[in-house]
């Protein structure tokens, strides 16, 4: 039931990058997709909006909710758990503590699971939008709110930025798994070999006698020592941060 105005062919770049090198290897060979236009915004405010069906989309891990307001004009909002055809969501600044409603942080009671939300008052729906995840308020105290996320992480946010009520569906895709070679191969991952099965000049772990990586610091693909933090030490965001997420 895939609305056509919202669709457009997804291209395939297979790894690679505005110049045609590889900047990423292993990829290529895709199944052909549609991307689905996704409305993060929810700038429509106070016009009520019906959900007509939930539908599969192959490029995300959760599912999409197709929905049409009552002004006739139709988009894909994520679908959670609860949500089912036939409700009726809303954009607002006061909007009931429903699944699929959209509403600012400082409207929220806390505790209850959110999805969608921006950094910044005004963007698009920037993180928690993969399936089964869910951030939760802790605590609102004048313009800020404490919100605790899917990593752990308990951070601030201006409490004008808007979330999604409830938690994302699908959350049983953690759990799935393939059961053959070309499931990946269609998802566009093709067969990766290791390291230091290579020779020197493919690999920065390759060479030596035998299966040997011996005196070989990890590196990454590049030649990178690995295991280094990659997060900047003065990052101006640090001080957003309450508590780190869990290790």
């Amino acid at each position: 039931m895939a609305i056509k105005s919202l669709l457009t062919i997804k291209k395939k770049t297979s790894g690679r990058d505005s110049h045609g090198h590889v900047s990423i290897r292993h990829r290529g060979g895709e199944h052909k997709r549609y991307l689905r236009e996704i409305e993060w915004n929810r700038t429509q405010l106070n016009i009520s909006a019906k959900v007509v069906a939930i539908e599969y989309d192959p490029n995300r891990t959760a599912d999409l909710a197709l929905i049409v307001y009552q002004n006739g004009s139709k988009s894909y909002i994520l679908a959670t758990t609860n949500l089912q055809v036939g409700d009726t969501v809303i954009s607002a600044e006061t909007a009931p503590i429903k699944d699929g409603n959209c509403l600012p942080l400082k409207n929220i009671p806390v505790g209850v699971p959110i999805h969608a939300l921006s950094f910044q008052v005004g963007k698009p729906a920037q993180i928690i939008k993969s399936a089964g995840s869910a951030a939760y308020v802790q605590s609102i105290d004048g313009n800020k709110a404490l919100v605790k996320l899917p990593s752990g992480e308990i951070r601030i946010f201006n409490a004008d930025c808007r979330a999604t009520i409830g938690q994302v569906s699908n959350a049983d895709h953690s759990n799935q798994k393939l059961t053959k070679a070309g499931e990946m191969r269609h998802r566009g991952i093709r067969p990766t070999v290791r390291g230091v099965a290579q020779d020197p000049h493919s690999h920065p772990h390759g060479g030596g006698e035998g299966r040997s990586s011996i005196g070989m610091h990890p590196k990454t693909k590049w030649g990178k020592p690995a295991f280094r933090k990659t997060r900047k030490l003065k990052k101006a965001s640090n001080k957003l941060i309450v508590q780190r997420r869990k290790k």
